[in-house]
């Protein structure tokens, strides 16, 4: 094997990107949303999003500003609102994958904020 990238292969990796430019999550992980486990639900969510070879890009941002919330993450997948969950644990994190990004069904109980684009 030569190691080179095929036009296929520079293709694939073009419709990749910009299809995490559209999905995205981001964790908050300020100094409080790591004291209440935002690391752990980090964790999850790119396990998650690795084994099920999701197109999604799993990011750290800083405070998204609401501590008493944490751990606070930030939903954005195409033909949703972006949605923030508050509270969210590590079981909250597999739901997240499961309902929001691949069925694209929010998880009511955890809305703390919607953005409709």
């Amino acid at each position: 094997m030569s190691g080179k990238i095929g036009k296929k292969d520079l293709e694939t990796i073009k419709r990749r990107k910009l299809a995490e430019k559209k999905n995205w999550i981001k964790v908050g992980m300020s100094t409080c949303g790591i004291a209440a486990g935002a690391d752990k639900v980090l964790k999850v969510l790119k396990e998650q999003a690795l084994k099920r070879n999701l197109n999604v890009s799993i990011e750290q941002c800083g405070c998204l500003g609401m501590c008493y919330a944490e751990p606070l993450v930030e939903v954005a997948v195409e033909g949703l609102p972006q949605v923030t969950y508050g509270g969210v644990n590590e079981k909250d994190a597999e739901t997240i994958i499961e309902r929001h990004v691949c069925n694209k069904r929010l998880l009511q109980d955890r809305i703390y904020k919607v953005k409709v684009k």
